[in-house]
Formats: structure tokens, C-alpha cells, sequence
């Protein structure tokens, strides 16, 4: 028992997400109304874990989503193959005209004082009809399984991916796995269909289920109706604030262990200056603080969650892992795209305090 959790020390899968995948179209630093080519980068806040997870750390992962059978979703799905991703795939056919559709994310990536702007288009988007009963968790997790995984974005997109979530940390648990949540509250997902009573209701039944959170202020205020500070931090950097908080998160749900999340102070969109900060079992632990250039801030919490969830399912200390998340999620933000393309040797590098000298 390490942290506060009984983490299992092996399974045929370390790590499995439960969630959406998208695909981003990204013109760069030009604004998309006068965009003239775009990268595509594969994404989902859940996927990414379990991408970054596979690709630079070497754990075994997979991840439960939804499917199409058009040439879309074949890019995306040659992509979860590219990470070393296991996909568990509920398919659906499409009608050739409109949908159900693998979900669109457009940004672009601004630039000095232009801030990067992001939309989407998740009409009759697949990911949001899955429903409790399509996937066979017994069979997922049918070689073991450690920890399990899925955020706020899936459980806004539907009137039932909120229960399939459920479903799978139940069948998780059942199992002997770790679960976690990051709450990622988005408010315009959730005023399609709910509003925020309907997000507070779904996101409650969802963390009575959860072992770790990662979330920031305005998540556990906005995904738990956590109050806020009466007296506001000076700056995005100190924790006080976050940290003053946990205790309604603990006294709420006294199951869950671990609360943690990245301080970010944008100085531009290109300079900014990063931390990390979790609340482990009853003990505070803060990373150093580094100041990025970033090419493309997209990914970056993900970046953070996957190095620190990496760092607990090594067993590493708790001071270690969430250094590890700071990192990683540092290093995230200078690769295009939503997945990282860092090494665990650079990641290690960078929590003891690396630098940027060329390495020969």
C-alpha cells in the first residue's frame, strides 16, 4: 500500500482509458479563416494518456472507444496503432452522408499576444452514443488490469457516457484497479444537454467511484461545486488555493487518495510559466517551477497526468512523480500535436533539473 492505494504490481494491461477520439486540424500560427493547410493531429484527453503512457513510458495500455468505419476514423485508428495503444472499439457503420461521425476539434496555435483558438464540430458525434452494455469489461480486463482512467469531456458529451463510465470504474474496481478522473469541465459541452445542475449530479456519481482526481480550481468548483477561495491566489503559481480546497474535496469523498493538477501563468502564448502541485494522502507536494516556449500548448494536462500516473505506477516517491508529471507535460508543449514524442530519458532528465544543452 503505497499513497493511500493498492496498486496492483502487474496485469496484462497497466492502463486503460475510457473516452472520445478526435482528430484536430491545426493551420499552425495562421488563423483558420485563412488557413491553407492543416496538420492532423489524433487526440482525446483520455487517449492521450494512454498514448503517452505506451509511447514514452512503455507501459502496456489501451483504450475503450467508439469507432466509425470510414476513412476518417482509419486515420485515427492507424494512429492508436502508431502509439501502442490496445483499441477496444465499439464500431458504428456510416451512412455515407451525415455520421455518426468521429468528432472534429479546429485550432489554431496563435502567437505573442494572439491567444490560440479552438472549436469543434461533434455533431452525431459516435463517441457520444455509446451507451452502458457496449463494451465487455469482463473481457477487457480479463488479463488484469492496474489503473483505469476517463475525464470530464467523454461524461459531457451524452446523456448516457456518463453511465458508461460508471459502468467501467465499477467493473474496474471489481477488478482490483486504481481509478482515476480528470474532471476538465467544459462548459459549453455540458449547456448543450444539461447545464452545469446536470454536470454536478453526473460528475458526483462519477468521483464516488474515483481514487485520483486531476483537476484545477475551477474544476473542482465547477465539476464538484467545491467553493472557491474566499480570498483569490496572487499568482496562478502559488497553490494555496488549491491546496485550501482539498479538504471539502476529502470530506465529500473520503475515498479518493490523490487530487492533483498543473499551475499555469500565461505570460503570452508563447512564454509561460509552468508547475505542478497534488495533494497525496494527506501530504502537499510542489514541483519546481520552469518557464516554457511553447510551439503548442494543446495536450500539455494530459502531458502532466500521464508522467505523474507513470511515476505512481512505478512506485516512484510521491515528490518523484509529480516532478515526473511536471516534466513531461513541459516537454509536451514543445512537440506539435496532442501526443508526446518525448523519450523517458529526457522526461528524467528534465525533473532532475536538466537544461537545454545540446546533447551529444
Amino acid at each position: 500500500m503505497k499513497y493511500g492505494l493498492n496498486i496492483k504490481p502487474e496485469g496484462a494491461l497497466d492502463f486503460v482509458s475510457l473516452g472520445a477520439l478526435v482528430h484536430r486540424l491545426d493551420p499552425g500560427v495562421v488563423p483558420f479563416r485563412k488557413a491553407t493547410q492543416c496538420q492532423i493531429h489524433v487526440s482525446g484527453g483520455e487517449f492521450n494518456c494512454a498514448a503517452n503512457l505506451a509511447d514514452c513510458f512503455g507501459l502496456h495500455t489501451g483504450v475503450a472507444t467508439a469507432m466509425v468505419d470510414y476513412p476518417i476514423a482509419d486515420l485515427i485508428a492507424e494512429r492508436v496503432r502508431a502509439m501502442g495503444v490496445k483499441p477496444f472499439y465499439k464500431h458504428f457503420k456510416h451512412n455515407g452522408v451525415n455520421g455518426p461521425n468521429m468528432a472534429t476539434v479546429y485550432s489554431d496555435r496563435g502567437q505573442g499576444v494572439r491567444a490560440p483558438v479552438v472549436f469543434y464540430n461533434r455533431s452525431n458525434e459516435a463517441a457520444a452514443q455509446l451507451k452502458p452494455g457496449d463494451f465487455d469489461w469482463n473481457a477487457i480486463f480479463a488479463g488484469g488490469v492496474r489503473w483505469f482512467h476517463s475525464g470530464g469531456i467523454f461524461a459531457a458529451l451524452s446523456e448516457t457516457t456518463g453511465e458508461v463510465i460508471i459502468e467501467g470504474m465499477k467493473a474496474a474496481k471489481a477488478a482490483g484497479a486504481i481509478t482515476s478522473f480528470d474532471l476538465n469541465y467544459r462548459a459549453k459541452l455540458w449547456n448543450i444537454w444539461g447545464g452545469h445542475a446536470r454536470a454536478l449530479s453526473v460528475v458526483k456519481r462519477i468521483v464516488e467511484n474515483v481514487d485520483v482526481i486531476v483537476g484545477n480550481e475551477e474544476d473542482l468548483q465547477m465539476g464538484l461545486g467545491i467553493p472557491g477561495p474566499e480570498v483569490a491566489a496572487k499568482s496562478k503559481l502559488d497553490p494555496s488555493t488549491f491546496f485550501g480546497m482539498i479538504d471539502q474535496v476529502v470530506q465529500q469523498y473520503p475515498q479518493v487518495k490523490i487530487v492533483a493538477t498543473t499551475l499555469r501563468e500565461v505570460h503570452s502564448t508563447n512564454h509561460h510559466s509552468w508547475g505542478a502541485v497534488a495533494w497525496i494522502d494527506g501530504e502537499t507536494h510542489v514541483s519546481p517551477t520552469c518557464e516554457l516556449d511553447i510551439l503548442d500548448r494543446v495536450g500539455g494536462g494530459d502531458g502532466f497526468a500521464s508522467g505523474f500516473f507513470y511515476g505512481l505506477l512505478t512506485g516512484e516517491e510521491p515528490s518523484e512523480a509529480v516532478k515526473l508529471g511536471w516534466a513531461h507535460g513541459a516537454l509536451l508543449t514543445t512537440f506539435p500535436g496532442d501526443t508526446t514524442m518525448a523519450t523517458v530519458d529526457q522526461v528524467r532528465a528534465f525533473a532532475k533539473g536538466g537544461s537545454a544543452r545540446i546533447q551529444r
